[in-house]
């Protein structure tokens, strides 16, 4: 049995575990662990990893991962009624507590961090301006509003909270950056479509209007439309539309032309034209 907690033997098969996160669950008396690939555990709750094989190393229940040291029978059906061990490695992977060390979980909040703040400078402009924030101005915004990372959540849901946070705190003007899309519409659908679009309180005569329009009242801010144009039965539409309801549209569009839609991003907008992102990523260097 190897002593370093990296690498280790289990006593049963010998095969040897290596870039090891221990996952334990303090049961019935009893300490449960089970070793995970490090990254995996936390991709595994927030259901962004579906293979249990992709998160656990084996499906061995352990009194002591780093001895290597596996579970006792009777332990296993004392503490969980049962003795299947694929079964004890779900409950002690989502019930279990994530063992790291200081400076690991230190590292990873600091990372996760940074993470954060490029997805908000990436997502977000300045309205005044209409430029992009920094990294590192986005940095400074989140210590400002004392933002703490929550190691049990992905980076890319508290970038959302990040947003939301500094939109309330008014400690710097911020917005997400508009889309540019293109719709394109086949068919008899077509000048309805186009109808909806342009003003969402219209009455229709249509029998399904009413229901449409409750489908377009759960959009939460109508698009705008840049330029229409036809070509032969179709038609097509240059919109702006704010990122959040790209899924609501994309949704309406295939429902109104069953599946004949098309919806297509275009680019981010409402960022000035003249902004290089080289000067920026120079700004960033000289603020490290």
């Amino acid at each position: 049995i190897l002593k370093m907690a990296s690498k280790i033997f289990t006593p049963t098969n010998q095969i040897r575990l290596t870039n090891i996160a221990t996952v334990r669950l303090k049961k019935g008396g009893k300490r449960f662990e089970i070793a995970c690939y490090r990254n995996k555990v936390v991709s595994w709750r927030n259901k962004e990893e579906k293979d249990l094989d992709e998160v656990l190393q084996t499906h061995t229940v352990f009194s002591n991962v780093s001895k290597g040291q596996t579970a006792k029978k009777e332990d296993l059906i004392s503490a969980f009624n049962t003795e299947d061990q694929t079964k004890i490695c779900l409950e002690i992977l989502e019930k279990g507590e994530l063992q790291v060390s200081d400076k690991e979980r230190t590292q990873h909040l600091e990372t996760t961090f940074k993470e954060i703040a490029s997805l908000v400078s990436g997502k977000c402009i300045n309205p005044e301006t209409k430029r992009p924030y920094t990294i590192s101005m986005i940095e400074q915004a989140m210590r400002d509003i004392h933002f703490s990372v929550n190691p049990h959540r992905n980076a890319k849901q508290q970038a959302l909270d990040v947003i939301r946070q500094l939109k309330q705190s008014n400690n710097i003007p911020i917005q997400q950056a508009q889309m540019r899309v293109q719709l394109t519409i086949s068919g008899i659908n077509t000048i309805y479509f186009c109808i909806v679009l342009i003003s969402w309180k219209i009455v229709f005569l249509a029998k399904d209007a009413k229901k449409f329009k409750e489908k377009m009242n759960k959009l939460s801010t109508a698009p705008h439309i840049e330029n229409e144009e036809f070509l032969g039965s179709s038609m097509q539409l240059i919109c702006s539309i704010d990122p959040g309801v790209f899924r609501e549209l994309d949704d309406l569009l295939s429902s109104e032309t069953r599946g004949q839609g098309q919806l297509e991003l275009l680019s981010l907008m409402d960022v000035a034209e003249e902004d290089e992102t080289l000067n920026d990523l120079q700004e960033e260097k000289t603020n490290d």
